[in-house]
């Protein structure tokens, strides 16, 4: 209920014109929304008989209210009639008052309905099933153009189950062969996914398919910006749910340079954190990493991620550092971190200075340099000595002092009983302590 000091006030509310004489305009009481005491942009009625603008009674409504404001009647209906009478009597206002610097309030455009959306959606569907692509186009064109023309729009496309209609339709003409006859069906609707984002639960249960992935790795691969940028981001969101699909998408001819590819040469922020996500998945989940590895080192990609974590921003900088874990997990990966000069260096200062999982992940990757390099290497310890040169020593004690995760408290423990061979100022407490039967926490 509108307060009646409020009401007062709206009354006395004007819209200052700048003609010559300077008058000021009262705007009539019967234009203003009882909600906001703005003047209506787009009335609309309600089953109670009072009018609103439909931006104020839908945000209420979306609130959880289900009364009129001024009424505190309970609506009979949601639905809302447009009040063409008071949008015209407050257009012909604005045009009257133009010379006092009044603007016309635009005709808003009528908002969709739900039965026009599943009326658009049952022809993707029908169409999919006939393999008409041509069909889907037009009726996705469609969608995207009414998603586009206002957030309203959008919320009742999205209501309505457009994201798991369309993307049904995609892992069904993904299917066709050849593939490049539904490329300009599937591209579109790609780039309508992408205004939905984030993807319902079942949307990506039809993308994980093996015919959807393959497709997806032809769009991130090559094309313009856009459509790069849009498969890339659903093909995050389609690992984040099902990690165990990262390995069928490494196996995707041209998937790791398609990745690569965006890494060294991003899109934008979020296209280069995706690509980072994506290609630590490939490496964690596979039950034979080294071929992976392989593939990404022949592509100079420790290289790579050292200059990304250079400057990198905090989730960047994470996401790099958990693919240059996964690549140390191999002989391969280590002996190629091994031969570049900026992996200590960098992956040292990175601890403590990032964040807790920054820190976690660049603990990780000096323990299994200087860990490994015992097993591996000739005993010759320059592995160690660079480690003592770069400061991790006294790091990893500032690291035990301040407080760390239990399992990153085990690895810089043992990290500086490493270390201490070389290094004779280690602390006596250091072998008293037991982290025995400690998990790694991510």
């Amino acid at each position: 209920m509108i307060s009646s000091w409020r009401r007062r006030r709206a009354t006395r509310r004007t819209a200052r014109g700048t003609g010559s004489d300077m008058r000021e305009l009262t705007i009539p009481s019967h234009f203003r929304c009882p909600i906001s005491l703005d003047m209506m942009k787009d009335p609309v009625t309600l089953s109670t008989g009072i009018t609103y603008d439909r931006a104020s009674i839908e945000t209420w409504i979306e609130g959880g209210n289900f009364s009129c404001p001024i009424t505190n009647q309970p609506l009979q209906t949601l639905d809302s009639i447009p009040n063409h009478n008071i949008r015209k009597m407050i257009q012909d206002w604005c045009v009257e008052n133009k010379a006092y610097g009044v603007e016309r309030i635009p005709t808003p455009r009528v908002p969709v309905s739900p039965v026009q959306i599943r009326d658009i959606l049952e022809k993707i569907t029908a169409a999919a099933r006939r393999g008409d692509g041509d069909g889907c186009k037009s009726s996705v064109e469609k969608i995207k153009m009414l998603a586009k023309e206002s957030e309203r729009n959008k919320k009742c496309i999205m209501g309505n189950g457009a994201s798991h209609v369309i993307s049904s339709a995609f892992q069904a003409l993904s299917k066709q062969e050849p593939l490049e006859k539904s490329i300009e069906i599937l591209e579109e609707m790609i780039s309508a996914m992408a205004i939905m984002f984030p993807l319902q639960e079942e949307s990506i249960k039809n993308l994980k398919s093996k015919a959807s992935l393959q497709a997806l790795v032809l769009f991130m691969k090559g094309g313009d910006l856009s459509r790069r940028r849009n498969s890339i981001l659903i093909l995050k969101q389609i690992i984040s749910s099902y990690p165990q699909k990262a390995t069928k998408l490494g196996e995707i001819q041209g998937a790791l340079e398609g990745l690569v590819k965006l890494i060294k040469e991003p899109i934008c922020s979020s296209s280069k954190k995706a690509s980072l996500f994506i290609t630590y998945h490939i490496i964690a989940s596979s039950s034979n990493p080294q071929r992976f590895t392989k593939a990404l080192l022949e592509m100079g990609f420790v290289s790579l991620l050292l200059e990304t974590l250079v400057d990198a921003e905090r989730s960047v900088c994470e996401r790099a550092l958990g693919a240059f874990d996964g690549i140390c997990e191999s002989k391969e990966g280590r002996e190629e971190a091994y031969a570049h000069a900026l992996t200590m260096p960098v992956i040292v200062k990175k601890i403590l200075r990032v964040s807790d999982l920054a820190t976690e992940l660049s603990v990780s990757i000096v323990w299994k340099l200087v860990k490994h390099e015992s097993e591996e290497e000739e005993e010759d310890g320059r592995v160690k000595v660079e480690a003592l040169q770069v400061g991790a020593f006294q790091k990893l004690l500032l690291l035990l002092q301040v407080g760390c995760s239990e399992w990153t408290k085990e690895k810089a423990t043992e990290l500086l009983k490493l270390l201490n061979n070389l290094h004779r100022d280690s602390l006596e407490c250091i072998d008293s302590l037991d982290f025995k039967g400690i998990k790694r926490p991510f």
